[in-house]
């Protein structure tokens, strides 16, 4: 029987690159994403290998749904891929918007324990399951502007830690994928409010930043171990990019 892997976040950039990449590892993969008619797309380009599932994760009967739906396959659930989340604004703390903040922490914080938790048994029953998290470089590296994202991904990997500890001794793994700069059509395109020119700002001079295939290769490889092997986390970021704060620009 074909094993299941539950992808959120997965309309675009990376969580689309991980269900296409986890379909070809040979799991029948359940995207998991708010706008229909990506999903839409997505299956028609992988096949019969995916399932569509139209999910909200900062709804609490969203995510009941889509529990619902993946139990309804039929199948073990040997793979969540919390991939969901993102950034809004690049404020200072000083003038940083609750909402913006809000937002961020329902969406890569709750939105990462609702999914989680509605899963979680169907994990356990499986008898190997792996949960990975896609956090980021910001949840152990403040930067300037980046307080409401940093916060939020710093809540995310403590969620993610205790968890691990916590199912000690059961049948779940649980691995944290933090990558740094990532180009991809969306991320600081929504971060920016839909300006271009902002988003193109943050790569600027660099020669090769990572793409959403790069992390979706990373996943792929941690979750395909033996399950005796827990990756606790994997920092993933491109050559140019030393640190948060030290980036190579050819400009």
């Amino acid at each position: 029987m074909q094993r299941i892997a539950v992808v959120t976040g997965a309309s675009s950039g990376i969580g689309a690159a991980t269900a296409r990449r986890l379909a070809g590892e040979g799991f029948h993969v359940v995207a998991a994403a708010r706008r229909a008619d990506r999903l839409d797309a997505l299956v028609k380009e992988i096949g019969s290998n995916v399932t569509a599932v139209v999910c909200d994760v900062t709804s609490d009967e969203s995510v009941a749904a889509l529990a619902a739906a993946v139990d309804g396959l039929g199948a073990p659930v040997a793979l969540l891929v919390n991939n969901a989340g993102g950034a809004v604004g690049l404020d200072p703390v000083a003038s940083g918007a609750v909402a913006d903040w809000q937002s961020m922490f329902d969406v890569n914080v709750l939105g990462t324990l609702r999914v989680t938790k509605a899963l979680l048994p169907a994990l356990e029953a499986s008898g190997a399951g792996t949960i990975v998290t896609v956090g980021s470089t910001a949840a152990f590296t403040p930067y300037e502007g980046g307080g409401g994202y940093v916060a939020a991904k710093h809540a995310q990997t403590g969620l993610v830690g205790t968890l691990r500890l916590e199912l000690s001794g059961k049948p779940v793994r649980v691995i944290e994928i933090d990558p740094g700069m990532v180009r991809t059509d969306e991320f600081s395109l929504n971060r920016f409010g839909g300006d271009q020119a902002r988003a193109d700002a943050i790569y600027a001079g660099v020669r090769e930043p990572l793409v959403a295939d790069d992390i979706a290769d990373v996943i792929a490889f941690a979750a395909t171990r033996p399950q005796h092997v827990n990756i606790d986390r994997l920092v993933i970021r491109p050559i140019a990019q030393a640190a948060q704060h030290k980036v190579h620009r050819e400009l």
